[in-house]
């Protein structure tokens, strides 16, 4: 009596693709609910001004560090990107936040938000 297995291969198969992706979608759900569960229940947008580390968007070194340090350098000497310790001197707080908007050269446009763009335009703006 021949048996004939390929079938039972190809449920095996299909059942253990499936099994892959409902434990990604359970890992994902995860952690949104363990984030809720720290913020109280409570979504934390960046409408809200804070991000997920607890750092308000009015801090300009937190958005510095978060948006442009890996270009420019955590010291603001320059990387990929050019030296930022004496930008001031070279662009007024308008023409900073109209950079970090719209992009320059290498720059891609919008690496912060509106709001957060403004708040370290007006801080590198004294960086003299």
């Amino acid at each position: 009596m021949k048996k004939n297995v390929l079938p039972f291969g190809i449920i095996a198969i299909v059942g253990i693709f499936a099994a892959v992706i409902v434990f990604y979608i359970g890992v994902s759900q995860k952690e949104d609910i363990q984030l809720a569960e720290e913020n109280d229940g409570e979504e934390v947008t960046e409408e809200d001004g804070e991000d997920g580390d607890g750092e308000t968007a009015d801090d300009p070194e937190a958005i510095y560090a978060n948006s442009c340090a890996s270009c420019h350098g955590d010291d603001m000497s320059g990387s990929v990107g050019p030296d930022l310790t004496a930008v001031g001197g070279d662009h007024s707080a308008d023409e900073i936040e109209d950079i970090i908007n719209n992009g320059q050269g290498s720059m891609p446009p919008g690496t912060a938000g509106p709001e957060e763009a403004e708040v370290i335009a007006d801080w590198l703006s004294e960086m003299k």
